[in-house]
């Protein structure tokens, strides 16, 4: 579903409170429509006709009028929240499932136009479908009730003044499409100054140490000044549509001093509809034309603007799910090959890997050579662009979705708490799980300390409550609750000490099914049957012994960390059961 679509069901779901702002707008419409006529009765039937009292009991009744209209004004605010607040809960959703399904999300660092299109986009609908609600509504209806309260008081009159509204609405309605333009070029210029500077801000360490501060300054001061001038050419096109919108609505209150006066000599008019008509004129249309005027031109023109960049960035065509079942858990992978973008290096070239159940493999290499994306083409998250990735015999990709999610978990090193219970986090794919199989988990991963601090499985975890490393122990627990048979560990114990880390990888060994490791520390690789070395234009597969004699930059690698590595046992090398 687009957009659109999204928001007009969501919407169009909320038709019971749809029905109460109508009944709310006849009661406010009531001031507006009546108001001329009551003024016209005071005078022509009281304060004219010698009679006073007759002029004050109709002025009372405007006055009660007026107080019925600010009540269904009130109700409004009142059922405003039970509209408004779905419609955003769905914009947010399409919006995460949008980024989520990035075919070129941004890579180690976070997405701050994703952030942006949240705190941003989907605030400016809200807020723009709130004002839609209560003041462009409400100006609507103010505005055909004076009109038709207008026409009912002084028709003749009415008809004078029609004119340079309709001409001012038309002139108003040729700015609007260059108006659009100038929102959306500035929602665009506010996306990148918050791209450019969460990328300054993520990566401040990084700029610091290589001196690039004056480039990453000049960099945000480029966004920052395309964003002004974005902003300073939509204030010009509001300077000249309140001057269209002023001249319409201050003409027909000229016409209407300047003609009513000889309509009222000439018997046309009675001196109340004359003054009605310029109730009507002064108090009610004038002020309407303009606060709609000013709606149509802001809050519409966001509406729609904000609307456009959602659907551009938010709409994901939906995937096929696959329809293969696998016939075991073995991966193997066939020249293999994958690169960010047509004209970049491949960082997976013509790779070949078996992996058997029971198998732990450690993927090592230089940081950003690839490791990441391999674990990507392993799991089915990436489509590989040449070569084949087989799950049990069939490609990954076209396993049914739910299946795969049960097949195989990875952990990123961010590791993901959400806030609830210990039970909720460590139980997330494990919802069948007892408490005591859940504890079994904790303290096969080592985190039974952590756990027992917070309160065990009942105990709450909170923003901020966990550190890195502690977050990282929930979620290999939550994972070794699971009934995934392939585990990938993408430095997912980067925050834990060495002994922590061992622990981890051992439990998640003997707990069985294919374990797959990207190196924090090259300890990991000893435990591992295998190893596949990862370095640009070439990969190397063996064990810790056959590569040190046979790869060059794994020999190199083992030498730079050989003073913190231990000395290797014999457990260390010995291979997995064929």
């Amino acid at each position: 579903m687009s957009v659109w679509g999204l928001y007009r069901s969501a919407l169009a779901g909320q038709w019971r409170g749809g029905l109460v702002l109508l009944a709310c707008s006849v009661l406010e419409s009531a001031p507006a429509f009546l108001s001329g006529r009551l003024v016209e009765l005071a005078v022509d039937e009281g304060f004219a006709a010698g009679r006073p009292g007759t002029g004050l009991r109709w002025l009372a009744i405007f006055g009660l009028v007026a107080v019925i209209g600010a009540w269904g004004s009130r109700l409004v605010w009142h059922q405003l929240g039970k509209v408004v607040e779905p419609l955003r809960d769905a914009l947010v959703t399409a919006v995460v499932r949008g980024v989520l399904h990035d075919p070129s999300p941004p890579r180690n660092q976070p997405d701050a136009s994703g952030v942006a299109r949240i705190t941003q986009h989907v605030e400016v609908v809200r807020d723009a479908t709130a004002g839609l609600l209560v003041q462009a509504r409400g100006m609507i209806v103010t505005t055909f009730a004076a009109l038709a309260g207008l026409f009912t008081v002084a028709g003749s009159l009415a008809l004078i003044v029609a004119i340079p509204v309709v001409v001012a609405i038309g002139v108003f309605a040729c700015l609007l499409p260059s108006l659009a333009r100038r929102q959306r070029a500035l929602a665009l210029a506010d996306e990148r100054t918050a791209e450019v500077a969460g990328a300054s801000l993520s990566g401040m360490r990084d700029v610091v140490a290589c001196g690039a501060e004056p480039l990453a300054a000049l960099q945000l001061y480029d966004a920052i000044d395309t964003q002004a001038k974005a902003a300073v050419r939509v204030a010009r096109s509001g300077a000249a549509r309140s001057v269209v919108i002023a001249t319409g609505a201050f003409v027909p209150l000229l016409l209407a001093l300047l003609v009513a006066p000889g309509m009222v000599r000439d018997g046309v008019l009675t001196a109340g509809a004359a003054l009605g008509a310029l109730v009507y004129l002064a108090t009610t249309m004038q002020p309407a034309l303009r606060g709609l005027a000013a709606t149509a031109s802001t809050v519409v023109l966001r509406l729609i603007v904000a609307l456009r960049r959602l659907a551009e960035t938010a709409e994901a065509e939906p995937e096929a799910d696959g329809t293969a079942e696998p016939d075991g858990t073995a991966i193997y992978v066939r020249d293999l090959a994958f690169s960010w973008g047509a004209a970049a290096e491949p960082v997976v070239r013509g790779l070949d890997l078996h992996l058997r159940p029971g198998e732990r493999l450690a993927v090592v290499g230089p940081s950003g050579i690839g490791k990441s994306t391999l674990a990507g083409l392993l799991t089915g998250m990436l489509e590989p662009q040449a070569g084949r990735v087989l799950l049990g015999g069939v490609p990954v990709r076209e396993i049914p979705a739910a299946l795969r999610h049960r097949m195989i978990a990875l952990i990123p090193q961010e590791a993901y708490v959400f806030a609830g219970s210990v039970r909720d986090n460590t139980g997330l794919f494990a919802q069948a799980a007892m408490d005591a199989e859940l504890w079994a988990a904790v303290t096969a991963v080592g985190a039974e300390p952590l756990v027992t601090r917070l309160g065990g499985l009942d105990g709450e975890i909170g923003h901020g409550t966990l550190s890195a490393g502690e977050a990282q122990l929930i979620a290999l627990a939550r994972v070794y609750a699971s009934d995934a048979g392939i585990v990938v560990l993408d430095e997912a114990t980067s925050h834990l000490d060495p002994p922590a880390e061992a622990r981890a990888e051992r439990a998640f060994a003997e707990r069985g099914g294919i374990l797959i490791v990207i190196a924090h520390r090259l300890t990991s690789a000893l435990r591992a049957d295998r190893v596949l070395v990862m370095d640009g234009k070439e990969t190397a597969l063996g064990t810790h012994l056959e590569l040190m004699d046979r790869s060059p930059r794994y020999a190199q690698l083992m030498h730079a960390w050989a003073p913190r590595l231990p000395q290797p046992s014999a457990q260390f090398f010995q291979r997995a059961p064929e």
